[in-house]
């Protein structure tokens, strides 16, 4: 009868730091690739996919961050439905 307590998945330091190391690891790496004269081509492109890596950890961070906003408004719901359903118990108890 009581609402779910759900817990959100990540914290607002958590989606900091993933977001700071978006941005850390790709501009390292573009300052790496652009001062790198003596590296192979597939070395070049190892980086290069260091970086998609990077990309595809923000999409998921981004991914979880929306979720907890779902959770939020379902756990508002929840709560607004379990006291709707409190008071009408209070009321016909009380008549």
């Amino acid at each position: 009868m009581y609402p779910q307590k759900h817990r959100k998945r990540n914290t607002a330091a958590f989606t900091f730091l993933a977001y700071f190391t978006l941005g850390a690891g790709v501009l390292l790496f573009s300052i790496g690739l652009y001062n790198a004269s003596s590296l192979q081509l597939n070395e070049k492109g190892y980086y290069i996919a260091c970086m998609l890596l990077v990309a595809v950890g923000a999409i998921l961070t981004q991914k979880v961050v929306r979720d907890n906003e779902e959770d939020k408004a379902i756990i508002e719901e929840q709560e607004r439905e379990f006291n709707l359903k409190v008071s009408k118990v209070e009321k016909e108890t009380s008549k």
